[in-house]
Parts: structure tokens; sequence; C-alpha cells
């Protein structure tokens, strides 16, 4: 969390201010006047950038934790990401110095929950699988099975799914993981065009 830029967009004041302060001196702090050089530095990595009074419409479309610092919390100013904090002005810098580890800690448990499988990305908590723009929402077992292939280096034995995915027995007679697999395979295809997702050999499920 100490290596984590604070990037403050148009408000040089308030970047003047937080600069000086003690409380942030674990942090670097940044000032940036153009959007586009802001949203590009804060995209490469550990930055929270903080606006004032309105977010850029695309925000949305990045990865990085920021904070709006805005006079009133209404409904035109909520944004998607769940990356984003917002404080009510005027605030106590206690207040804000809580956005920023709030803030920080979502990127954290973020970072954490995607995994990258053969070109595809596992979002683990949103439980969806993406891949050059598109995403696939996917159920809490499709994401589990997916994640099997992750911790093996092996062919994914079909009693190994049905153990850790199902909580079967390796005795039980089912037909729940080739069911599930067919639909899988389906949904990936219609999605991403990837026919060859999922394979199978005599030693098991294989990407």
């Amino acid at each position: 969390m100490n290596n984590f830029n604070i990037s403050i967009f148009n408000n040089k004041t308030f970047f003047e201010i937080i600069k000086e302060i003690k409380l942030f001196s674990k942090y670097k702090i940044n000032h940036y006047e153009d959007l586009n050089f802001c949203l590009k530095d804060a995209e490469k990595g550990n930055h929270i950038v903080v606006f004032f009074n309105k977010m850029p419409d695309e925000i949305n479309k990045y990865n990085f934790p920021s904070i709006l610092v805005n006079k009133s919390m209404d409904n035109t100013n909520k944004f998607s990401n769940i990356l984003n904090e917002e404080i009510k002005a005027p605030f106590r810098i206690f207040n804000f110095k809580e956005k920023v580890i709030s803030a920080i800690a979502k990127n954290e448990f973020k970072k954490n929950s995607l995994i990258s499988l053969k070109g595809y990305t596992i979002d683990k908590n949103e439980r969806k699988i993406k891949k050059n723009n598109l995403e696939l929402q996917l159920s809490e077992k499709e994401i589990n099975f997916l994640v099997l292939f992750t911790e093996n280096k092996d062919p994914v034995k079909r009693n190994l799914v049905l153990k850790k995915v199902w909580n079967y027995s390796q005795e039980t007679e089912t037909h729940t993981v080739e069911t599930h697999i067919h639909r899988l395979r389906k949904k990936i295809f219609s999605k991403f065009g990837d026919s060859d997702f999922i394979k199978n050999n005599k030693e098991g499920y294989y990407i």
C-alpha cells in the first residue's frame, strides 16, 4: 500500500495541502492538469486519482481506484466502477485518508480476484471470464471449475471436478460434470467464438 501514488486532477491547492501533510508522507503525490495524461499514468498501476465535483465520463473504462470529492452526493454523480469512492465536501482530512485506504484495499481485492488462463482473464469476484474487451457472466460452479485448471498442471480428472466443485464423492454416478462442461463450451463458443476451449483425453479435461 505504501507504493501508491495519489494523483490530484485539476486542483493545485488541494495537491499542495496534502503534499505537506504527514498523514500522506508514505505516498507519492502527483498533480495533473491534463486529463489524458492523468488517466494514462493511472492505468499503468498503483495510482489512486482524486477528482473534484464530477468524474470523467470514461472513468468506468479504467481499472484504477478513484475518489470523487463532491459538494453533494446525489445520483447525478454515481459511477459503476466498484473501485471508486465518494466523499462530500467539506470533509475532515482523516475522513479523506480513510477513503484513500478503502479505495486502495478495494483495488488490492480486485487484483487478487483476477486469474489468467490461456489468454482469458477470470474474475472470481464478478464471476466473469474476459478476453479482447468481451466478457461472459458465469455461475459460481463454472468459475470454480475453471480455477481448477489454474491450480493443476496436468489434465483435471472427472473425479477431482466432482469433489472440488460439486462436493460429490468420487464413486458418485452422475453426468453432472459432462452436462455442465457441454453447456460451458457452448457459452464460450457463443461469446468468444472459441470452439477449442475445454478439451479432454483419457487423462481428464484441460485447456
